[in-house]
């Protein structure tokens, strides 16, 4: 009962917070008319800051995923880019990011390897793991979009505000971990203190020191963003978000008159886009040449897509620059298709799973993805109604849903997929909403 009561009134107190937003979302509401929709939105909108938001006394803001009480640095980065598109008008909004940035920042300086942090230096999450935790630390898989998703947020949420105070000796510190991590992880094998063990699990579910690779010029990785280890320890599309965001960061440090840390940014990218070029493609057992989800560099390559995250789907979302976009078409047809053992086709909803659900469980997030990827009007209202339908009645988003009745689902409480479906409906409003 106590954590129901701090729960609700730290959700009142958000909501009195954030008056301005409400107010803004109220107009761009009006556009929808069908009152499912539209309860459907408003409580995908407003998951995060009224479930999953403590703002801080250092002005810090510790976002939870929802139904697990740790932080994500990937999961809470996704769950405000939503409110992004209201920032230049709301001021809680630029509040908020600011408070999200300066929170997931200070846990990179504690362990860039980790993944996801408590509030507090409890001790709790994965306690048995090896190496022992961090009393900050909930759980340490190393997952490139961990250190990328903060970066990523900080250079959407200028793009969208023009203010550049984010970008304070809090962030200058926490991007140097970032790229001596990633250089690092260039030379895993030689360099990296990197090793995960988790003895409560079979050893196929726990990383170690991963697999053998080729040094190449990519970044080691040893977990997917569905939280999953990698079978071959190149993750490509996290190496891709590597440049994506590299890439985003370069005229900003230019801006700023830091050349050296423009170089930095421009070297890394170069070096890992020239490794991608040379083996990032693969021959797919139908014989069409696509992008591979993960190589080692040693001429073996994973063909297959995974709904979390950055993954191949993804790539014109998260702004891949070098993509090639022939070898991009061949792979979204494969991914999208019985090829693609991850590929669900139900009565209730079809797209890509994974391997960190049961079989035949589609996850919206892929849904999510596949239209936000997409310039065809049909094919973005067909994504967005099995979504909409397919919420078992609650009118929330879930993690995945069985593909063949919409009510047996996981996750009733995952913030991200309803963030991420709310910043869907309001890319695409004009293709969903179309003005009269």
């Amino acid at each position: 009962m106590k954590e129901k009561t701090i729960s609700s009134l730290n959700s009142k107190m958000n909501e009195e917070r954030f008056t301005d937003l409400f107010k803004a979302v109220e107009s761009f509401e009006n556009r929808i008319d069908d009152p499912d929709f539209k309860k459907l939105f408003h409580n995908a909108f407003f998951n995060t800051i009224l479930t999953t938001v403590f703002f801080e006394k250092d002005g810090s803001a510790f976002v939870i995923t929802g139904d697990i009480p740790a932080m994500w640095l990937r999961d809470s980065a996704a769950q405000v880019m939503q409110y992004l598109h209201f920032a230049k008008e709301c001021p809680s909004v630029r509040e908020l990011v600011k408070a999200v940035l300066k929170k997931q920042f200070s846990f990179i300086l504690i362990d860039p390897y980790a993944n996801a942090f408590n509030r507090e230096a409890n001790g709790r999450g994965h306690v048995h793991d090896i190496p022992k935790n961090s009393p900050w630390v909930w759980e340490r898989k190393f997952e490139l979009d961990s250190l990328c998703y903060p970066l990523w947020l900080l250079t959407r949420y200028v793009a969208a505000t023009g203010d550049e105070s984010a970008m304070d000796d809090l962030f200058l510190q926490a991007f140097d971990k970032v790229i001596s991590t990633f250089r690092t992880e260039q030379r895993h094998k030689s360099f990296s203190p990197y090793y995960h063990e988790r003895v409560d699990r079979r050893h196929e579910q726990w990383c170690g020191y991963g697999a053998p690779v080729k040094e190449n010029g990519l970044v080691w990785s040893g977990y997917r963003p569905s939280d999953d280890n990698c079978t071959y320890n190149y993750y490509i599309p996290g190496n891709m978000f590597i440049c994506s965001v590299l890439e985003k960061l370069r005229p900003l440090f230019v801006k700023m008159g830091d050349l050296e840390r423009e170089k930095k940014c421009a070297d890394l990218s170069d070096e890992i886009r020239r490794a991608l070029d040379e083996c990032a493609a693969a021959e797919a057992p139908n014989g069409t040449k696509i992008y591979a989800l993960e190589t080692d560099g040693l001429g073996n390559h994973n063909v297959m897509d995974d709904a979390n995250v950055p993954n191949l789907l993804s790539l014109p979302y998260v702004d891949y620059p070098f993509v090639d976009k022939k070898l991009y078409e061949n792979t979204r047809a494969y991914m999208l298709s019985k090829s693609n053992p991850y590929y669900f086709e139900g009565s209730a909803i079809t797209g890509i799973g994974s391997p960190h659900t049961p079989d035949g469980y589609v996850w919206p997030l892929s849904l999510i993805v596949q239209a936000m990827t997409s310039n065809d009007a049909e094919e973005i209202r067909n994504c967005v109604s099995m979504i909409a339908h397919s919420t078992g009645g609650t009118h929330y988003i879930h993690e995945s849903v069985q593909k063949d009745n919409d009510k047996v689902f996981t996750r009733p409480w995952f913030a991200w997929a309803n963030s991420f479906f709310a910043d869907l409906v309001l890319t695409k409003a004009d293709v969903l909403f179309p003005q009269k």
